[in-house]
């Protein structure tokens, strides 16, 4: 802490009210990104999409968070567990936004009935998944592209009348 400290340029005690451990700064850290990550989504969302555009532009937008992730850091990470809890709190966030624009797609006739809970689970849990350690180091490309390949199989698959 007093190394981050003196490369901030701020003294131990101002770091200290900030966060009072290493592994609370490491969360309120990781938190805020994701955050921001968040809110980008949504804006990436426009009125004149139609939902499965919409889903497409939030899901891609989102997964920007791990598109940097390493192995070393996911394994770092999982060594924290409130950044663990955050992440899941996150990716609820994410499931949530999912499965009503899920709904919306269905109700507009732009893809087949489905569980929609279901379907959002696996697509806005695809780049938490692939940022995994084990996961990560056998992909031939980033956790955000591969989630980015596996997402457009899956909304190609929900297409109405396919």
């Amino acid at each position: 802490m007093a190394e981050l400290a003196s490369s901030l340029n701020c003294s131990l005690r101002t770091l200290y009210a900030i966060a009072p451990s290493r592994d609370e700064l490491v969360v309120l850290v990781i938190d805020r990104n994701l955050r921001r990550f968040g809110r980008r989504a949504l804006a990436a969302v426009t009125p004149d999409m139609t939902a499965l555009e919409a889903i497409r532009a939030y899901l891609a937008t989102a997964t920007t968070a791990v598109h940097r992730t390493s192995e070393q850091f996911a394994r770092d990470l999982q060594e924290v567990p409130a950044a663990t809890a955050s992440h899941s709190t996150h990716n609820d966030y994410l499931v949530a936004v999912t499965q009503s624009l899920l709904d919306l797609a269905v109700d507009r006739g732009e893809i087949e009935p489905v569980d929609t809970y279901a379907m959002a689970r696996v697509m806005a849990s695809l780049g938490r998944d692939f940022a995994e350690p084990d996961v990560l180091a056998r992909l031939d490309a980033s956790p955000k592209e591969t989630a980015g390949q596996v997402l457009d199989v899956l909304l190609r698959g929900l297409i109405a009348g396919r």
